[in-house]
């Protein structure tokens, strides 16, 4: 456990930054799982929907240093190159 005042608020800090990261990855894995789903279906529309928001997510996330921007521009290509491969 830590000595300072300082040291005591950064880990209460980095506790509600972590959750916060975590809900965010989760929701990116989600809505590409999403769409890999619909994509076995052959729902066009709904893994559209899903693609959108996938793509949306990853900026959003990179934007804010979650995850590297490049790793979202991997991701993001993956998720579309599946899609036009699909449709």
């Amino acid at each position: 456990m830590p000595n300072i005042r300082q040291q005591e608020k950064r880990m209460r800090q980095a506790a509600k930054r972590r959750l916060r990261n975590r809900s965010r990855k989760s929701e990116i894995k989600t809505y590409i799982r999403k769409f890999e789903a619909a994509l076995q279906r052959g729902d066009r529309e709904e893994s559209e929907v899903y693609l959108k928001k996938a793509v949306k997510a990853l900026d959003k996330a990179a934007g804010d240093g979650i995850i590297h921007k490049n790793n979202a521009a991997n991701r993001k290509s993956r998720i579309m190159r599946k899609f036009n491969r699909a449709f």
